[in-house]
């Protein structure tokens, strides 16, 4: 059987709402949707770009305690309320998946709050 281990970003809603950062077992490595929450600062940025790059270093945060990277990335999935806000990440998504260029969905949808620009959601597989 294979261990099953969780990962906490620190976040107080993820013990209150029943969820994990990430979920690793074996290999495979999930990372729950994430914004651009600055957890040290406990702020987020007002602008798109600031908040999709706060969030690629939220989930690197996380794979690292996995034991893995951004270029481990297989899927990932953004979630943007805006669709003007989408084009003004790309070089941020390709500074940070260009070289593992996962297969990628992109939805149009509202998020927890107004200040949220972008979630991010990944999911991984560790290279041996």
């Amino acid at each position: 059987m294979t261990d099953r281990r969780l990962i906490s970003s620190g976040s107080k809603f993820e013990e209150e709402i029943g969820y994990s950062r990430a979920v690793v077992v074996g290999d495979d490595i999930w990372v729950s949707g994430t914004t651009g929450y600055d957890y040290a600062t406990m702020t987020i940025a007002d602008d798109v770009v600031g908040q999709c790059d706060q969030t690629f270093r939220n989930i690197a945060a996380a794979l690292a305690e996995a034991r893995a990277t951004l270029d481990d990335a297989v899927r990932v999935m953004f979630i943007v309320p805006d669709r003007a806000d989408w084009q003004p990440c790309w070089p941020v998504v390709k500074k940070y998946l260009g070289k593992a260029r996962p297969a990628s969905t992109l939805i149009h949808a509202g998020l927890q709050t107004d200040a949220m620009k972008i979630e991010i959601e990944v999911t991984a597989r560790r290279r041996g």
